[in-house]
């Protein structure tokens, strides 16, 4: 393992299966311990950056499993950009580059916007785990899960309401971090305006008008950690055809 990233990673394994159970779905009962064991990886604590050099040997392997924390991966062509978050759960790789011989070259990087633990799924854990193919199968939703969240934000930067591509946003996040609460929906998630504007594809004084809308309206209001989603999630097709917003409105950037 690398200099760097061998400071970086703990020496002590750990079982990916015990802290992700969800893997596990699908073996049985007396396949379950042996396979616990078998899902030993090394973990690394990030807090900033992720590294930009990884050692063969986990590049080899099916990739980096976020146990805890929130990432951003930004994606940017001819200096506008898009924006993904990734949680807990999320498979990485991201010294994969697709973008080879492309006539677009995007520019693209990572930031740590929650400090994350991140398990090393390298090539001796994906030996490890051969006689599991209930575990590679888990890991391929994953993959296929974070592709249906990426079609459902394209879905909501097309409305043409920021106010309510806000709105969508915070609802379709506290479907994966939220918490239900006496008051609310808590998203403890914690978003600039200019992270925002990138993940709902509008200019970051739209956003912050459209915030100051659905704020004073009730719909959200925020606590220390983050968000408060208040009522029903939006989406009925009366809001859907509602017409445009003067003070939030604006064509995709």
């Amino acid at each position: 393992m690398g200099s760097e990233l061998g400071e970086m990673a703990s020496r002590e394994l750990i079982s990916v299966l015990e802290h992700d159970p969800e893997l596990g779905q699908g073996l049985a009962p007396e396949r379950l311990l042996d396979a616990r064991r078998q899902t030993r990886a090394a973990i690394m604590d990030v807090v900033s950056d992720l590294p930009t050099a990884w050692p063969a040997e986990v590049r080899s392997g099916l990739g980096l499993l976020v146990l805890d924390g929130l990432l951003l991966r930004r994606v940017g062509v001819d200096g506008r950009f898009g924006a993904e978050l990734l949680g807990r759960g999320e498979v990485l790789r991201p010294w994969q580059i697709e973008d080879t011989g492309n006539s677009i070259s995007p520019t693209s990087g990572w930031r740590v916007l929650q400090g994350a633990q991140i398990a090393l799924l390298d090539l001796d854990f994906t030996r490890r785990i051969a006689p599991y193919p209930e575990i590679h199968a888990q890991l391929l939703a994953r993959a296929i899960r974070r592709s249906r969240y990426l079609a459902l934000s394209l879905a909501i930067m097309h409305h043409p309401k920021v106010e309510t591509r806000l709105h969508m946003l915070l609802w379709h996040l506290a479907d994966r971090w939220g918490r239900v609460h006496p008051d609310g929906v808590h998203l403890p998630v914690k978003l600039t305006h200019v992270i925002l504007s990138e993940l709902v594809g509008a200019r970051r004084p739209t956003v912050s008008a459209a915030l100051g809308a659905i704020e004073r309206d009730g719909r959200v209001s925020r606590n220390g950690s983050g968000w408060i989603l208040h009522g029903s999630p939006p989406g009925g097709m009366g809001e859907l055809l509602a017409p445009d917003a003067p003070t939030a409105n604006e064509p995709h950037s």
